[in-house]
């Protein structure tokens, strides 16, 4: 494979980088981590991104977007990783609901929420996991009950990032009682403003409220917001999660990037760089990094090909997550009695705190560890299911 861009892709790569240069504020990496406290600062980021044609770049024109090939979507995220610039705040409708609505949704569906998307003005959640029922999601138990023109919902979801601010929610729930495991699901687009929704946030250890409860009761959901038919939920969440995990590859590699970049930065900061074992660390680092990258290529190939991700985002999410957790321990260390200060008295106001606690959730999100491993095992290896 050749790695150089092409003439055209070396054009975009050199516009983005003069657009990133002239409207990113200077002293973005700078601001303190947490979600909340930068929340209005990525509403306003998005909609830059939107109106200057960088959101939504493989989507098609007629909702909003660019309609340009995958390989300029991998540029973006490599620069704006490279600069450590703001994420769209709608992660969820850019890399699972919107993509889901693409392939599976009504023409309607698609004219009320992929252009909103972009833009930044349609928020989306996602209501997939249930308390009791882990990764396991055969085993949804949310009831959809139809009566006339709509459905009656009743049910839990948790661990349902940004629901309190969202608009709308992906939501999977049970519609067949006498159907068990992938049978008998049905796919809905949920208005959050909906009577009988309840939003609980959830604060984590890192103290935001990223992750939520949603409580579902007697909740009236008009037919025409089923996603699919009803009944084949599972496969339209199937799309979803491969979406999720297919998309992320190279922004989460960016993400590492950029924290290998501030780790030699602290350790020079702390007059640890000609020690051996800190040496042979980075080394470490850098080469998963390295790995993940190419890993990237690989799995970039296969969506040129087929227009679909393939296994391989599996791969990517389980190797930097772990190894994120990694770097940002081994960040802490070098800091050595100061990493017990959170605020102005640490380097970088607590950045590495914060991304250390954070760290944590991400190797439960969009997939536990435990479970990607089986993913990767049998359908990447070929091994025999585990069950």
């Amino acid at each position: 494979m050749d790695f150089r861009d092409t003439i055209d892709e070396a054009e975009f790569r050199a516009g983005l980088r003069r657009w990133l240069a002239d409207t990113l504020p200077a002293d973005w990496a700078q601001r303190p981590p947490t979600f909340g406290q930068q929340l209005e600062e990525r509403r306003a980021w998005t909609r830059k991104l939107f109106e200057a044609g960088y959101a939504g770049l493989t989507w098609p024109i007629e909702y909003g977007g660019a309609g340009r090939p995958y390989s300029h979507q991998a540029i973006f995220l490599e620069e704006a990783g490279r600069v450590e610039a703001p994420e769209h705040i709608g992660v969820i409708g850019l890399g699972m609901a919107g993509p889901t609505i693409r392939i599976h949704g009504t023409e309607a569906q698609k004219k009320q929420h992929l252009s909103a998307i972009l833009s930044g003005d349609t928020i989306f959640c996602q209501g997939f996991s249930e308390p009791g029922t882990g990764s396991d999601l055969a085993s949804v138990s949310t009831r959809a009950e139809l009566d006339g023109d709509s459905y009656v919902v009743n049910g839990q979801k948790v661990w349902s990032s940004w629901a309190h601010i969202a608009d709308y929610c992906i939501l999977l729930t049970r519609s067949d009682p006498a159907e068990r495991g992938h049978g008998g699901m049905t796919y809905f687009l949920l208005d959050m403003r909906t009577p009988g929704v309840e939003v609980r946030p959830l604060r984590q250890i890192t103290g935001d409220p990223e992750f939520n409860e949603i409580f579902l009761s007697d909740v009236r959901v008009p037919v025409e917001d089923v996603v699919d038919v009803p009944g084949n939920g599972w496969n339209v969440a199937m799309t979803t999660l491969l979406n999720e995990r297919g998309t992320l590859g190279f922004a989460l590699t960016s993400h590492l990037e950029g924290s290998l970049r501030r780790l030699v930065q602290t350790i020079k900061a702390v007059g640890a760089a000609d020690d051996p074992v800190v040496r042979d660390t980075v080394a470490s680092l850098y080469i998963e990094l390295e790995g993940l990258r190419y890993t990237n290529f690989r799995s970039l190939t296969t969506l040129m090909k087929t227009g679909a991700p393939g296994p391989e985002g599996s791969v990517s999410k389980l190797c930097w997550s772990e190894t994120n957790q990694r770097l940002t321990s081994f960040a802490l260390e070098l800091l050595g009695t100061e990493a017990q200060l959170d605020g102005d008295g640490s380097l970088w106001a607590g950045f590495w705190q914060f991304q250390q606690l954070r760290s944590r959730g991400n190797t439960i999100e969009a997939g536990t560890s435990e479970v990607l491993r089986n993913i990767v095992a049998e359908r990447l290896v070929g091994l025999p299911r585990s069950r």
